[in-house]
């Protein structure tokens, strides 16, 4: 720091808080920490009674909060994301529009454990909102040396830490299978589920058809679906082990690639996941989709939305945070459900 006049402070920055005190009315700082002054700040200052000021002194190898702010953002900010300003070390990034927030948490970790800063975001995987907070980051001290940031964006990479992927229109259908519903002995209460969780994306709904549990018929349906433009193919229950339910290998003899049979997660153990021709997803939706509030389901539809493929590695992780606490009063996704590694 140095100590200069304030009329000799104009391009100058502050090396701590100028608190303005006005009787009743205010007492708070005018300026912070970091603020660079202008020269529409110098009657200001002279006001609060401050005819001199300690400012920074630019040192060699050395960067201002504000400036190692922006090398921070660049390393965080990927496609879709607007910025604020960069103040007291700090920039936030939020949503430009509805998608799936996408967190490296390995390049996000090498940078935090650099010490001196850091970026706190929200869960990667889950659906945000335009407008949505995403990410905080901070400096913590006033400088901070240029090399230190230098192997910060070492220890991120080239890419951005975060992605915001826009969700996609698709064309879906639902096949609901089932000899009970079928043959009319139960009513069907399931596709109405998967119609209300599909409401919350933009999915148009090309066709839906109840199955008897014969996993001939259930492949052709799924085919047919296909050719008539589906981009994602939903069927519903005969997905346990019983003999009776077929589902499971009506999905595989359409000779889609299958990702997962099973998951680590609870409610939703059952699920399954295949891909035909690497583009097109076919979900296996077991039972507890029909009445459980939270499942699997809801865990995995904000990707397959925004085309964000999954692999088997990616269920496999699912399993801490994996189960649903089933709570009296449903927060989620403001829960830890499915928010494990």
């Amino acid at each position: 720091m140095k100590l200069i006049r304030t009329e000799d402070a104009v391009g100058q920055v502050l090396c701590h808080d100028i608190t303005q005190i006005i009787p009743g009315v205010t007492k708070d700082a005018v300026f912070r920490k970091g603020h660079v002054v202008t020269k529409e700040d110098i009657p200001v200052l002279l006001s609060v009674g401050k005819e001199h000021l300690y400012v920074w002194e630019k040192q060699e190898g050395m960067l201002h909060e504000n400036e190692a702010a922006e090398i921070l953002c660049a390393i965080c900010k990927g496609q879709n994301m607007e910025r604020t300003q960069a103040k007291e070390g700090k920039i936030e990034l939020t949503a430009a529009c509805d998608g799936l927030l996408k967190v490296d948490s390995s390049r996000l970790k090498a940078v935090n454990s650099l010490g001196e800063m850091i970026i706190a975001t929200r869960h990667g995987n889950f659906p945000v909102k335009k407008g949505d907070k995403l990410a905080g980051t901070r400096i913590i001290p006033l400088v901070i040396q240029e090399e230190k940031m230098e192997t910060a964006k070492k220890a991120a990479g080239e890419e951005p830490i975060l992605d915001l992927k826009p969700f996609a229109r698709k064309k879906a259908a639902i096949l609901t299978t089932g000899s009970e519903v079928y043959h009319g002995r139960i009513q069907d209460q399931f596709t109405p589920v998967i119609l209300e969780k599909l409401a919350e994306y933009d999915t148009e709904v090309i066709g839906s058809q109840i199955l008897d549990d014969k996993h001939e018929q259930i492949t052709q349906a799924i085919l047919d679906f296909i050719a008539k433009g589906a981009e994602l193919i939903i069927c519903t229950g005969g997905m346990s082990v019983d003999p009776d339910d077929r589902t499971p290998l009506a999905i595989k003899n359409t000779g889609a690639d299958v990702v997962s049979y099973g998951a680590p997660v609870l409610p939703g153990a059952m699920f399954m996941l295949a891909y035909y021709e690497g583009r097109i997803p076919i979900a296996g939706l077991p039972g507890c989709v029909m009445y459980a509030k939270r499942t699997i389901f809801d865990l995995v539809l904000p990707r397959l939305m925004a085309d964000d493929r999954i692999h088997r590695e990616d269920l496999q992780v699912l399993g801490q945070g994996g189960l649903c606490l089933s709570c009296p009063v449903c927060t989620f996704p403001n829960c830890g459900f499915g928010k494990g590694e």
